[in-house]
């Protein structure tokens, strides 16, 4: 008698694929929700269901400070100044920063010795900047420009919801 294979083959998608997934469940994600907070919370949820990454989550910007929104992961820096660390930076330059290794960024707040690389975007609307998008990585190197152009559209997808 002979023997088969029944597992079935899944193709693996590569990263700008399962980014463009991504997007579209966002986008219908935030569509018909008003409610900035939920909003913030499933893109993190949903964002870090995808990649696994070590820390997904949202500042808000509360006057002259980064307030911690909706995450998951470990407990996290509930406050940042404007222009402090990688998220005050992205925030105050109006513009997506990656690093590759977080020792190397000068200023870099420390929240987890766990983060080894990191991409933070900011939100804006309207020409304001209401927030930013950070992700942690507990490996180095970790984002890229691909991570960059897709997170970029996630986080203006929000935006256009806060």
């Amino acid at each position: 008698m002979e023997m088969r294979n029944l597992c079935t083959f899944v193709p693996v998608m590569d990263k700008n694929e399962t980014y463009k997934l991504l997007l579209a469940q966002v986008k219908a994600m935030v569509r018909d929700e008003s409610d900035a907070v939920a909003n913030m919370a499933n893109v993190a949820a949903l964002i870090q269901e995808t990649f696994h990454f070590w820390w997904t989550g949202f500042y808000r910007v509360s006057g002259e400070q980064l307030v911690l929104g909706p995450f998951q992961g470990p407990v996290a820096c509930t406050r940042i100044g404007f222009g402090k660390g990688v998220c005050g930076t992205a925030w105050k330059e109006r513009k997506t920063i990656v690093v590759a290794n977080v020792e190397q960024f000068p200023g870099h707040i420390a929240c987890s010795s766990e983060s080894k690389s990191e991409i933070v975007v900011p939100l804006i609307n309207k020409g304001e900047v209401v927030g930013v998008l950070d992700i942690d990585s507990e490996r180095l190197a970790t984002f890229d420009a691909t991570d960059r152009h897709w997170l970029e559209q996630i986080a203006e997808a929000v935006a256009a919801v806060l």
